[in-house]
C-alpha cells in the first residue's frame, strides 16, 4: 500500500476538535457502562485519594488504579474526582485535614513512629502525618458525601435523555402516520 506525502503528516492543533473531543469524552462519560453509580463510585475515588495526595509527595495518586478496579468504579469519573479535589484541596488542608489529623493522631505517636520507619519516610511523617490521617479521614467522608449528589445528577441526566428520545420517537412515529395536530 503506498501513502501520498500528505498522508503521512500529522495534523496541525485545532482547537474546535479539542473541544469537540472533550464533548465526545464527555458524553461517553455520562453513558458509560455501569451507569451513574460507577462514575459516581470513581468520581468519590478520585476525590478521597487526593485529599491525602499532597503530603505524600503524589504517591498517593497510585492507589487510584487498584481502588478503581476493586469498587468497580470508573476510571475517568476518578480523575475528574481527582482534579476537582486538586482545585478544593487547600482550603479542605487548611480548615479540616490538619485539625482532624490531630485529634486522631495521638500526642506521642508521632515521635514513636519516627523512630520505627526508615530515614526517609521519617523525614515526610515529621511535619505531615496529621495532614495525611485527617486527609484520608476527610477524603473518605467527602467521598461519600459527594457519591450521592453526582449519582442522582447523572441519573437525572439519562432520565431526560430517555424522555427526550422518546417523545423524538412518538412525533417521527405521528409525522410517519400523518395524523393531524401531532405533526406541530
Amino acid at each position: 500500500m503506498q501513502y501520498s506525502e500528505g498522508a503521512l503528516r500529522k495534523k496541525k492543533f485545532d482547537l474546535k476538535q479539542t473541544g469537540r473531543w472533550f464533548k465526545y469524552k464527555y458524553l461517553l462519560l455520562l453513558r458509560a457502562k455501569g451507569g451513574p453509580s460507577m462514575v459516581a463510585t470513581g468520581f468519590s475515588i478520585g476525590l478521597a485519594v487526593e485529599m491525602f495526595t499532597l503530603p505524600t509527595v503524589g504517591l498517593a495518586f497510585f492507589l487510584i488504579f487498584p481502588l478503581v478496579w476493586l469498587l468497580r468504579g470508573n476510571f475517568a469519573g476518578a480523575l475528574i474526582g481527582f482534579v476537582f479535589g486538586k482545585i478544593i484541596y487547600v482550603p479542605m488542608a487548611i480548615l479540616f485535614n490538619k485539625p482532624v489529623g490531630s485529634l486522631v493522631v495521638p500526642p506521642g505517636f508521632k515521635e514513636y513512629l519516627i523512630h520505627h520507619v526508615p530515614a526517609f519516610l521519617a523525614n515526610v511523617l515529621k511535619g505531615s502525618l496529621e495532614l495525611i490521617v485527617g486527609g484520608m479521614i476527610v477524603g473518605g467522608v467527602l467521598g461519600l458525601i459527594m457519591y450521592f449528589p453526582i449519582m442522582l445528577l447523572l441519573r437525572l441526566h439519562a432520565s431526560r435523555r430517555k424522555d427526550r428520545r422518546r417523545l423524538r420517537k412518538e412525533h417521527q412515529h405521528a409525522m410517519a402516520s400523518g395524523l393531524p395536530g401531532d405533526a406541530d
